[in-house]
């Protein structure tokens, strides 16, 4: 075992005991509508893929506008897998931009860019467009040879043929839809190996000069995740021997200054059977609430503050700068 205290006994020596519970009022709701993706990238803490086949149900989609509507949430926040995959996914995000409209709101999509290129999915950018859709997309490196490693051989060049649909429909340009909804698109990007991010403002300024220079394509901003050692990318320290150096390096990175700015205290996680989590690595840990173990008892008792369920792989969003879905936390 990794030679480093457990995070919950980090935490308690803080002494700030409202950091293990949620805030009193939650903004974003966080959806994983399938494990399905057209991609099985290596970091992948959800291990997404070709062959997985969970998929969120429409009477769960149903549950989560509902709990949306009625809880007080701004951001809904949809993943996957491929989001894109599930059959029912542009009926949900567009009943999603009707409630966020109605409180100010937005609903982010998270999608790999290279799903983009392939048939069917291709008018997406001008349907997000339409709807005011923020859009999230991942790409591992602006080098070609490595985001293959991460992704398969010319998943690069796919990507960049997504982005550039993105352009063409208005993101990353400084435009507006027809309703004034500014389209944003925002980068995320996970490092490469066992080592933590670079300084988000500079990986932003890198990536914008090298994309733009190279393949004529911009983005709005840039975030930085950490990777965080569940699922796939646990797998992949197993293999090589390196999980405890790992872990040694993010409880070496312990930056107390994240922990109130955690994305879990802020935030509620479906899985796409509807159980509710602190987060989507739980959700890969198996770890439910234990109080509202549903969206459906979430639907009938109204969204609660709650203890969170912490452990060691926390360290991932509270090493160096924070990291969360959103990017640095500190």
């Amino acid at each position: 075992m990794p030679i480093v205290k457990p995070f919950i006994d980090r935490i308690a020596e803080l002494n700030r005991p409202e950091w293990l519970a949620t805030c009193e009022k939650l903004d974003t709701m966080q959806i994983n509508i399938g494990t399905n993706c057209n991609l099985q990238c290596k970091h992948c803490h959800i291990q997404a893929g070709p062959d997985c086949t969970d998929e969120m149900p429409r009477e769960v989609m149903d549950a989560c506008l509902k709990v949306f509507s009625e809880g007080g949430f701004t951001v809904l926040d949809v993943t996957g897998g491929a989001p894109e995959l599930n059959p029912d996914y542009r009926w949900f995000i567009a009943a999603g931009a009707r409630l966020a409209d109605a409180v100010g709101g937005k609903v982010i999509t998270r999608t790999n860019l290279v799903i983009l290129t392939e048939v069917g999915f291709g008018d997406l950018p001008d349907y997000w467009a339409e709807l005011g859709i923020e859009v999230a997309f991942s790409l591992p490196s602006w080098e070609e040879r490595n985001t293959d490693r991460q992704r398969g051989e010319g998943t690069f060049q796919q990507a960049i043929q997504g982005l550039k649909k993105l352009n063409t429909a208005g993101y990353g340009q400084g435009r507006s839809n027809s309703s004034g909804r500014a389209l944003i698109a925002n980068l995320v990007v996970n490092p490469g190996g066992a080592f933590l991010p670079p300084a988000q403002s500079s990986a932003e300024q890198e990536f914008k000069t090298k994309l733009k220079e190279r393949y004529d394509v911009t983005f709005d901003s840039l975030f930085t995740i950490t990777n965080n050692p569940t699922g796939r990318f646990r797998s992949f320290l197993d293999d090589r021997g390196i999980y405890d150096s790992y872990m040694k390096r993010l409880f070496d990175s312990f930056n107390p200054a994240t922990v109130v700015s955690m994305m879990c205290r802020s935030q509620i996680s479906v899985s796409w059977d509807g159980r509710l989590f602190d987060c989507d690595f739980n959700q890969v840990l198996d770890w439910p609430l234990n109080e509202q173990p549903t969206i459906f008892e979430a639907a009938e008792q109204g969204i609660k503050p709650r203890k969170l369920r912490l452990g060691d792989h926390c360290y991932a969003c509270t090493a160096g700068a924070g990291s969360s879905c959103g990017g640095t936390t500190a």
